[in-house]
């Protein structure tokens, strides 16, 4: 798609790049862009290149119970899974959503290159298609999400319950509606045919502006908006095993870069250092332990049944100490003193650019209670919503506990390393907005033509 037809880019102050496709990485700052869900609703495309594979074949059903922890013999046609892809050792390999869209085809988000994978080495009736870049991904979160829907499509969307999709026609188009989303509260997905991105998403940012909404960039989606509502997520919060589970796996990662960039070219900073199996996590570690369905086999299956004796470690919100925050930052304007890292930027998420490489950082600190280890922390962000700093937390379950005070451990090893205090927060931190699964839409005014 030529980049000057992309209406989204329209107000964006920063671009970024994202292989043959831009995407609007700021418009109006992350702080005016993230706090638009709480009275009104973001329109965000940041995930316009998602990785979308489609499994099909008379075995789809079965190839993919083997893969995933989830169950995949009730979805029905209008139903999703949050699907999670674990290695032998339980460590999420990745998660995605899976949506049922024909009596043997399963589409998969997020999924490939691991589904990918999986599907060209398997000896059952299965195949695949590769569907990236052939339908746009319009996501819309908040208070006002349905009501502007509902305005811009001319239609009542009010039937469609939290984790189900339908298709709707708009001015002749077909538009599959998710309600999904990540900022916690009422949201939905939108998703339909490339050629009619522009036409639909003129129809929605055109009601939206009229109730307040803002156009999302990908900076305020990627941890602005997970670490705030509570969703640890992949390539953001932790890294995944695709270089460290088989020679085989490994092999296949390298012939395709594009989709394995976040973990063929690692950056690893914090105090965790370089322990790559101190970064990874299970279900379990990230509170999806009820995505796992131990009624058939998955690979994992048995690491994971284990882990569920005594579940290692519990997802929190850490409120980071403010004066502590101010006294790593003033290492940095003394004359003289080693100054620590840099404490202060808005959001721990880095890409790094050069003449030879494109790669991602991932930042994990070692969490302290009386200085003994017993976790990590990641996803750190400046709340503008709450004003405060705060991280999502994966520690030893006795010591999560809203109240809890902890210490983290701040700098890179080789790096001047500093202690900051650091409590167990309300998690989700934004709990005060109604949860997407629990929010009845039956008060929301209903559109009438």
């Amino acid at each position: 798609m030529a980049e000057m037809m992309n209406p989204a880019l329209e107000g964006a102050t920063l671009l970024f790049p994202q292989g043959s496709f831009i995407t609007a990485y700021a418009y109006t700052g992350v702080e005016d862009e993230i706090k638009a869900y709480q009275t009104s609703a973001w329109i965000g495309t940041a995930l316009m290149t998602s990785p979308i594979y489609d499994v099909y074949g008379p075995d789809a059903v079965k190839l993919m119970g083997q893969v995933c922890t989830n169950d995949f013999t009730t979805l029905g046609m209008n139903g999703i899974r949050h699907a999670v892809m674990c290695n032998e050792k339980g460590q999420i390999l990745t998660d995605g959503v899976v949506i049922r869209i024909g009596e043997d085809r399963y589409r998969t988000y997020w999924l490939d290159p691991v589904i990918s994978y999986y599907v060209n080495t398997s000896d059952l009736d299965v195949h695949g298609e590769n569907m990236s870049g052939k339908e746009y991904f319009i996501q819309i979160d908040g208070e006002k999400s349905l009501e502007i829907l509902e305005n811009a499509f001319q239609a009542n969307l009010h039937d469609i319950k939290f984790g189900r999709h339908r298709i709707q026609e708009v001015n002749g188009k077909q538009v599959r509606i998710i309600r999904l989303g990540m900022s916690g509260n009422l949201a939905y997905e939108i998703h339909g045919d490339m050629a009619d991105y522009a036409e639909i998403y003129n129809l929605v940012w055109a009601a939206g502006e009229k109730l307040g909404a803002r156009k999302l960039g990908l900076q305020a989606y990627n941890m602005f908006n997970h670490t705030e509502a509570g969703f640890p997520n992949i390539n953001l919060h932790y890294p995944l095993p695709w270089l460290e589970t088989s020679e085989k796996m490994t092999e296949y990662m390298r012939t395709v870069p594009q989709l394995s960039m976040f973990n063929l070219n690692r950056r690893l900073l914090g105090s965790v250092g370089d322990d790559l199996q101190a970064r990874f996590v299970t279900p379990y570690d990230v509170g999806w332990d009820f995505l796992i369905k131990y009624n058939h086999d998955f690979i994992g299956k048995e690491a994971l049944l284990e882990m569920s004796k005594k579940p290692p470690k519990k997802c929190v919100t850490l409120e980071w100490n403010a004066e502590d925050v101010a006294e790593v930052f003033a290492t940095m304007l003394r004359p003289g003193e080693e100054p620590c890292e840099d404490i202060t930027k808005p959001c721990a998420l880095e890409y790094y650019f050069c003449v030879r490489e494109f790669g991602f950082e991932y930042r994990a600190d070692k969490v302290l209670a009386a200085d003994k280890e017993i976790g990590i922390t990641s996803g750190k962000i400046i709340s503008y919503t709450y004003n405060s700093m705060i991280s999502l937390a994966f520690i030893s379950a006795e010591y999560a506990k809203e109240g809890t005070e902890l210490e983290i451990l701040w700098g890179t090893p080789g790096t001047r390393q500093m202690k900051v205090r650091a409590k167990v927060a309300r998690f989700p931190y934004n709990q005060d907005y109604i949860r997407n699964e629990k929010r009845d839409v039956s008060d929301i005014p209903v559109f009438e033509r």
